[in-house]
Formats: C-alpha cells, sequence, structure tokens
C-alpha cells in the first residue's frame, strides 16, 4: 500500500531528519536505495519510512559496508512502510555474519603484522619468517598469507 500524501514529506525535512546533505539524498536516490515521488512541480517527496532507510544507510556505511552491499540488505525491506522489528532482526543477522568475517581477518592481520614486524626486516623479498625465497610470489599478487593462504603450504 503507497504512503498517503500527508505521509510523504520533501527532501529538506528528510535531510534535516537524518543529518544528511540534500545531495547525499539525491545521491542514495540516484543508486536506488530510497524512491522519491515527485509532485505536479517536480519536487521530490520521500516516504517517512525513508528516514529510518537513510539513516540505517549511515550506520550500515559506519560499519564498513559498501553500497551494493547495503542495497542487497534494503532489498528486503517492504517498500513504503516502516521496517518492523523482525525485519530488522534478520538484517541484522546477515550484518553480523560479514562483521564476524572481517574481525577474523583483523585479527589475523593483526597478529601476522606483529610477528613481521617484530623481526625488524619489513622485505617480503628478504623475510626468512613469512616469505622465504618469496614462495608467496608463485600463489599470485597480494599479501597472499593475510589472503588465507598458508606458509606451510606445499607450493611454496
Amino acid at each position: 500500500m503507497p504512503p498517503s500524501p500527508k505521509d510523504m514529506l520533501p527532501i529538506g525535512h528528510i535531510a534535516k531528519r537524518t543529518g544528511l546533505a540534500v545531495s547525499a539524498i539525491r545521491f542514495y536516490e540516484d543508486k536506488g536505495l530510497i524512491r522519491a515521488t515527485r509532485t505536479a512541480s517536480g519536487q521530490r517527496r520521500f516516504a517517512r519510512a525513508d528516514i529510518r532507510r537513510l539513516s540505517f544507510i549511515r550506520i550500515a556505511q559506519g560499519l564498513g559496508l559498501t553500497l551494493p552491499e547495503i542495497a542487497a540488505l534494503l532489498s528486503d525491506l517492504p517498500d513504503g512502510r516502516a521496517p518492523t522489528a523482525r525485519d530488522w532482526k534478520a538484517i541484522s543477522h546477515r550484518i553480523r555474519a560479514t562483521l564476524d568475517a572481517r574481525i577474523a581477518t583483523l585479527e589475523k592481520l593483526r597478529d601476522d603484522l606483529d610477528g613481521c614486524i617484530g623481526c625488524g626486516c619489513l622485505s617480503l623479498d628478504k623475510c626468512r619468517l613469512y616469505n622465504r625465497d618469496d614462495h608467496a610470489a608463485a600463489r599470485g599478487s597480494g599479501p597472499r598469507y593475510l589472503m588465507g593462504d598458508s606458509a606451510s603450504d606445499p607450493r611454496g
């Protein structure tokens, strides 16, 4: 059921309520994260529920989610009405899994970085501890061990 005209708010009101710049709201509209209707004179009007959607976008970006990830999460929310507690709980579980994976990656990075910096060489070409004879280069570009390759893997 589409929102009634009295529940449609001008972009300036939405900006004030969310703390976002009008240009940011237009950007999110261009990306398909929210949808405006137009008045007869062409002014944008947003559903009151878009205040929560935009607030969620700000929070999700603060958590490090990308716009495509945010769009995927928002696609599960209903259009034209405020999400229920059940809707948010489902999204929360999906975000939690993403954050847990990022936390694990960061912990591994922190732990491996401590060991590498501890030797003092700071050289992947000379490092006897993590990259003897630069075997990691055979696996491809990037920080191979931080990307999940194991130094004990027989490939190098």
